[in-house]
């Protein structure tokens, strides 16, 4: 028997899983262009065109209408764009931002909020939603193809884990 006592399980330990930036211009066209290369200037990342789900005539939507874009970002990418996202919103975020599943969202008025973006006339100025999902390893067993499996109640990250790993990790001030 070993006498060397592991202070904290690793499958205990929080991780981002991921995080995904989504613009929602809401036409199709040379707007939604332009947001595309915003997210691909500011990720490096190619992103994926959204379509509309229903028609409103109202906002001249039509179903299955390109009118946003997203994209998403794992890893170390991941990380490090979620510091800058964060600084844009002075590192401080509500404790509504933080759902039940330990993931947390919010927006940004503007995209030259972000430290080190300059303002460029012929893109114009997109506002963006960010979510970041925070789980544990073996969280995958719930989406994998071969053999779906639960995830135990125990093992789910919870509102106030997920609140004290953003203020830990990344210096967030909940208000």
């Amino acid at each position: 028997m070993s006498t060397i006592q592991i202070a904290e399980n690793p499958m205990r330990r929080l991780k981002i899983e991921k995080v995904v930036v989504n613009i929602g211009v809401g036409k199709s066209g040379e707007p939604l262009q332009r947001a595309s290369m915003v997210l691909e200037e500011l990720f490096g990342q190619k992103p994926s065109v959204r379509k509309a789900r229903k028609t409103i005539k109202d906002f001249g939507i039509r179903r299955g209408e390109p009118i946003g874009v997203v994209v998403t970002l794992r890893g170390e990418k991941a990380i490090e764009a979620l510091k800058k996202l964060l600084q844009a919103k002075g590192n401080t975020l509500p404790a509504s931002s933080f759902d039940e599943n330990g993931s947390v969202s919010f927006g940004i008025k503007e995209h030259i909020d972000i430290p080190g973006v300059k303002y460029k006339p012929e893109l114009g100025i997109f506002g963006m939603n960010v979510s970041a999902f925070i789980t544990r390893p073996g969280y995958r067993v719930m989406y994998r193809r071969r053999a779906p499996s639960k995830v135990g109640r125990a093992h789910r990250v919870k509102k106030e884990e997920a609140i004290e790993f953003m203020k830990s990790n990344f210096g967030v001030e909940v208000v």
